[in-house]
């Protein structure tokens, strides 16, 4: 089955990209354009840019002279065209002046609006925008702002703000698009003496949006960490894309969000099931690897305890040693909202007693050493519990005594630190007493806090990091589908064929035949026109029954009508009627509820009911899932509580598709669902990794879907019952919608091909998938050591975690890896059909790699990195070719310009293999490599050439 949707999956990327952004950051000339009726926007900016030092031409216009600025009365006296121009004058004025700019061959502009001196409330924003980016397609130019603070970057003593303060020279990046929190960021940063490497602040930007700084700064510059304002997402998959790639270099913080005045002011339509959009922003966040945090001055604690503790992470458990209860017990019970308490063994307490540190019967952790604690027992206690395999970190409190001197004990504490193999972090009280010894933390590259609350506040967003961080380096399993593809291929043609026909929703039938299509469990339901046929079908059931009536009005999913269900919930709409016994009951109820449907819905009756039996297990454990859709991020899976709409919205999870097993067993975790199930299994871990199972399994079909079926813009299944081992949908509603886009690139399985081969099994060439670590990790223990030095350089006896993730869960919208997957006669018997499309492939076990091809494409999409490699027992035999002829082939479909990769010098069949597919390959005898590149679409634009030349 194809999942390949030319209107959804093939948009062209952003034109934008990286373009011209180098200009923003070392121009060697600048042009400052300001208002001559209101100079005092433009004298700040010229201030801060002589006073920072820079180091090129200055120019500027409608500035009176000043020393180190050339000085001109207008525009067209300029002699060049500059890197960059500033510009400081009304809005009334900015649409003009960039047609000017752009006529000059100006190709980077910082618009920093004045509104004091203009007059912006005669200017509709929207019509702005939309022509300042027209302006800018048009001339090729690259522009930041409207409502920005500038650009600084200290490593070229560039400061074009009108910030207050100029920001050190450091490695922390400021991007965000809030212009008065980047000048927050500048003066917080000279307080906390944090050098920054750029302050980004982009504004209203018609042009460079965010996801094309965070390439350029992620990938071609030296920073270590960025913090990341979002207000303002255009391009929901080129961001998430270019987030994931920059958390995966650096430390990427994000502050703010995307607030509901921000939606409004963009006309954002509401997301059907989700009350707060920042909740899908979080999920986007999370997908790539960053963490949120809530205010500045927590911001200040997180970049200090990641950077200092992040690469020796262990694990929550965190052992608390205080010298005073007060202070332990005040940390435990900070502790709970996000770490684990660690325990440490029984041989420890045993030492901790014997020495004197623990007084028997007294709770271990968290450790309180007591008021009279030296500095001896506070090393002893560390020295005991140093290798303790139950402890992942120690935080040590201190408060400041004769008997525990600050600087004295701070040593002592440091030099254990030095031989510890965990991370150990301080909060060392009292101000005035305990400065010196928080310096002597800092120069030991330990985190050290004045309080013990923001000593755990600070560590719970470490886990928290670090379980984002994981996200970008999972290996989940294989998890196959419960239905063939000719099943879900019939799903999706009758869900489109609805669609333009004019079905604004699925009727419940059509529902019916989508959720057993993809082998999603069904309640047994009985459908009557009237309230004869109901009291007639009656007649053959038993037990308890629930009806419910069938009305356009009432079919639209999250729209709070009323839902069969195990546990009487009083219906609201008085649609349906639960308990229904009897046959003359049955018809009574249907009457009933048809009256009540005709009074409020006037213009039409009912086209049916719905009738299911009462489910007798009210401890029945029930939930929500389905599709929503937002305007920005597209498809969106939720999960949660059933119920109440109060209970559901309190608990609704929110995560991107497309999922997998892993992913989908993190968003149950963190529904109050998995604490439910946790206590009703009674820790039987087989029955609560059944559970898990059968809820993952729901929701990767749920994640399948919205690749499938681009036309089905919200699901709902509530609720869905979970009782008896037996997972059941007893109530659901479906909408229809235009094709939507995924914010992630979901597994392109149109892109595979089968063949048979000639011992009797099975190739499929395919795209790499997520769940493919396993095999990539086998694939190598048949790698000679001269293959693995032809593919890696060097020779590499095993790939590490972090590597087979790395191989494996790939962006496709950036990298692409197709790899040969042989199936034997075996594994294919009983599956062989007359042509290779025909082949029924199983769908829950894997086969072996043959051989991988890989290409890395830059941002821009100009230029993409290959690499090939082989099993050396099925080398020589075409795999190769047939591998590079689809990497091409990816290529030249996809836009990409220019092929490139290094072969070694020895690596004689490589060199074969590429001058034979007309690649040109250039000697570099200092490196003793190969380059070779292959031209697969043209360059149409000036700076596309140069960038490759």
């Amino acid at each position: 089955m194809s999942h390949v949707h030319p209107e959804t999956d093939a948009l062209p990327r952003h034109v934008g990209g990286t373009r011209f952004l180098r200009r923003f950051f070392s121009p060697g000339s600048l042009l400052l354009v300001a208002d001559p009726e209101a100079p005092a926007l433009a004298e700040a900016v010229l201030d801060n840019l002589v006073e920072g030092g820079f180091g090129g031409v200055l120019y500027s216009v409608g500035l009176a002279p000043r020393t180190g600025c050339v000085n001109v009365t207008q525009l067209a006296e300029l002699g060049k065209s500059v890197d960059l121009a500033i510009t400081c004058v009304p809005i009334t004025r900015i649409a003009e002046l960039l047609e000017q700019l752009g006529s000059l061959g100006i190709k980077a502009v910082i618009v920093l609006r004045d509104d004091e001196a203009g007059h912006h409330s005669r200017v509709d924003p929207s019509a702005l925008r939309a022509q300042l980016s027209e302006i800018a397609l048009r001339h090729r130019m690259r522009v930041i702002g409207p409502d920005c603070v500038g650009i600084a970057v200290p490593d070229t003593r560039l400061n074009a703000t009108f910030a207050a303060h100029a920001p050190l020279r450091g490695h922390l990046a400021y991007l965000g698009q809030s212009g008065m929190l980047g000048a927050v960021m500048a003066s917080w940063s000279r307080l906390h003496g944090i050098g920054m490497s750029h302050l980004i602040s982009l504004g209203d930007s018609v042009d460079v949006r965010l996801s094309d700084m965070l390439d350029f700064i992620a990938q071609r510059t030296r920073t270590q960490a960025i913090v990341l304002n979002v207000d303002r997402i255009d391009d929901a998959r080129h961001f998430i894309s270019a987030l994931r790639e920059a958390a995966r270099r650096c430390v990427v913080l994000a502050i703010g969000g995307t607030s509901p005045a921000s939606s409004a002011q963009r006309e954002l339509p509401p997301v059907p099931g989700v009350s707060r959009r920042s909740d899908i922003v979080d999920a986007a966040l999370r997908r790539a690897g960053t963490l949120r945090i809530d205010s500045i001055d927590e911001l200040y604690d997180v970049l200090e305890v990641i950077s200092r503790i992040r690469r020796r992470y262990r694990g929550p458990r965190l052992m608390i040693i205080a010298n005073g209860s007060a202070p332990s017990l005040l940390a435990s019970e900070a502790l709970s909202a996000g770490g684990t308490q660690a325990v440490p063994s029984e041989d420890c307490r045993q030492a901790l007693i014997e020495r004197g540190l623990l007084r028997t019967g007294h709770p271990l952790a968290p450790l309180d050493l007591g008021s009279t604690a030296s500095v001896q027992d506070f090393t002893d206690a560390l020295n005991i519990l140093a290798d303790d395999p139950g402890i992942d970190a120690f935080l040590i409190l201190h408060g400041p005594t004769r008997m525990a001197p600050p600087d004295a004990t701070a040593r002592a504490v440091i030099k254990i630190a030095e031989t510890l193999n965990r991370p150990l972090l301080a909060a060392w009280m009292g101000t005035q007493y305990s400065s010196s010894a928080r310096h002597y933390f800092s120069r030991a590259n330990i985190a050290c806090f004045a309080t013990p609350e923001r000593a755990i506040t600070a560590f719970i967003a470490l886990n928290r990091y670090q379980r984002v961080q994981e996200l970008l380096w999972q290996r989940p399993r294989l998890s196959g589908y419960l239905t063939s593809s000719e099943q879900r291929e019939r799903v999706a043609q009758m869900v489109e064929s609805a669609y333009r026909e004019g079905q604004a929703t699925l009727h419940r039938q059509q529902i019916d035949q989508l959720l057993r299509g993809y082998g999603v469990n069904v309640a047994q339901t009985e459908y009557v026109e009237s309230a004869a046929e109901g009291e007639e079908l009656a007649q053959g059931l038993f037990g308890a029954h629930a009806v419910k009536a069938l009305h356009s009005a009432y079919s639209f999913p999250f729209n709070g009508h009323d839902h069969f269900d195990v546990r009487g919930i009083s219906p609201r709409q008085h649609t349906l009627i639960q308990d229904v016994v009897t046959p003359s009951a049955m018809r009574d109820a249907i009457e009933r509820i048809s009256e009540t449907v005709s009074e409020r819905q006037t213009e039409d009756q009912p086209c049916g009911f719905a009738i299911q039996g009462m489910r007798g297990a009210r401890s029945d454990l029930t939930m929500s899932a389905g599709i929503t859709r937002d305007a920005i991020f597209g498809p969106v899976i939720v999960f949660g509580r059933a119920g109440y709409s109060s209970d559901i919205h309190k608990d609704r999870q929110v995560a991107l598709p497309p999922l997998n097993t892993a992913l989908a067993v993190q968003m149950i975790q963190r529904s109050s669902i998995y604490a439910l199930l946790s206590e009703r299994m009674n820790d039987d871990s087989e029955r609560l990794e059944a559970a898990m199972g059968q809820l993952s399994r729901l929701l990767v079909t749920l994640s399948q879907m919205c690749a499938d079926l681009p036309y089905l813009a919200a699901l709902e299944l509530h609720p869905v019952a979970l009782g008896a081992g037996e997972l059941s949908v007893l109530d659901y509603a479906a909408s229809l919608g235009p094709a939507a886009r995924q914010a992630i690139r979901p597994y392109p399985e149109g892109l595979k091909e089968v063949t048979t081969h000639t011992d009797g099994g099975v190739e499929v060439l395919r795209p790499v998938r997520a769940e493919d670590a396993t095999l990539i990790e086998e694939f190598h223990t048949h790698l000679s050591a001269r293959s693995q030095r032809f593919r890696y350089f060097q020779t590499k006896a095993t790939l590490s975690q972090r590597e087979l993730a790395q191989f494996a869960a790939i962006d496709y919208d950036r990298e692409m890896a197709f790899v040969v997957e042989h199936f034997s006669p075996l594994q294919m018997a009983g599956r062989m059909a007359g042509s290779p499309e025909d082949l029924v492939l199983p769908e829950h076990e894997s086969g072996e790699l043959l051989g991988v091809v890989r290409l890395k494409t830059d941002s821009d999409n100009l230029r993409s990195e290959f690499s090939l490699i082989v099993r050396d027992d099925h080398q020589r035999q075409g795999l190769g070719l047939r591998l590079m002829e689809k990497a091409i082939a990816y290529a030249r479909n996809t836009g990409i310009i220019e092929l490139y990769g290094e072969i070694m010098w020895d690596n004689h069949a490589m060199y074969a293999l590429l001058e034979g597919l007309e690649f040109n390959l250039h000697e570099d005898p200092q490196a003793q490599l190969y380059i070779a590149t292959l031209q697969v679409n043209e360059a149409t634009e000036d700076w596309q050439r140069l960038r490759l030349d």
